[in-house]
């Protein structure tokens, strides 16, 4: 009985190399979690897609803005294998919108080039870029690959909405009309092919967004330029407080 006993209380106690050995509970986080699941969707990176508007010289040809897009992509590919850049860019007379889904680093890169331009170039074609919307880790793309294409023919409107309308409504139909026509395209365009062409104010006049909502949104301060976003993505996350940098430190009890 008593032999029992003792070799029940020793057999509770665990020598510190058994514990070692022990198998541990696996500990994961958020990342780890949504890493795993693009693995198992076959996925190299996360997708992310960024809406653009932008104001641009009068009467800028679709060759030099199509040139110099394709150089950027080129670039960016030679670094960031596997990560193409999909999307759609449209040109009006002196505005553009462009949507872009890649990986995040591809369109920092992106962003980085155009600031770049900006800086060192007097009369750089694309001027006042202004983010709209980011969307982080989408599951699919909506265009299969990326599409260039002019507003040739002025749309006509009843009157201008951006003088009637806030600028909560004024986005809610940007995106709504956005999307409508990504879903256009994702439909009748073929995969190869050169994409919606330059008739799209033929095709599907109702989904093209007049250009007055593009410069409106291209003159509204509360969107973020590339610059400011591109600092605060470059900005640390871990924050020094002041109780940290106070000497002699401050004891705890």
């Amino acid at each position: 009985m008593s032999i029992s006993a003792h070799t029940r209380k020793t057999n509770k106690k665990n020598s510190p190399l058994e514990s070692i050995l022990m198998p541990q509970v696996p500990r994961s986080n958020y990342l780890h979690l949504q890493e795993e699941k693009q693995r198992l969707q076959l996925k190299k990176f996360l997708l992310h897609r960024i809406f653009l508007v932008a104001k641009i010289t009068a009467n800028m040809e679709k060759k030099d803005i199509a040139e110099y897009y394709e150089q950027v992509f080129q670039s960016i590919l030679k670094r960031h294998l596997g990560e193409a850049v999909t999307g759609l860019l449209l040109i009006y007379p002196t505005s553009i919108l462009h949507i872009l889904e890649s990986s995040n680093d591809t369109l920092y890169q992106i962003l980085s080039d155009y600031l770049n331009h900006e800086k060192d170039e007097v009369e750089f074609f694309i001027q006042g870029m202004k983010i709209i919307v980011t969307s982080h880790n989408i599951p699919t793309r909506l265009f299969m690959q990326w599409y260039i294409s002019v507003i040739k023919a002025p749309v006509m409107y009843l009157d201008d909405v951006t003088q009637s309308q806030s600028l909560q409504e004024v986005i809610t139909e940007f995106l709504i009309q956005t999307h409508k026509l990504a879903l256009h395209i994702f439909k009748t365009v073929k995969v190869g092919t050169k994409g919606p062409g330059d008739n799209l104010h033929q095709i599907a006049p109702d989904l093209l967004l007049p250009e007055q909502i593009i410069k409106y949104l291209c003159n509204s301060e509360e969107f973020m330029d590339p610059e400011t976003f591109i600092n605060l993505y470059n900005k640390p996350i871990h924050v020094t407080l002041d109780s940290e940098v106070v000497w002699p430190a401050p004891s705890r009890f």
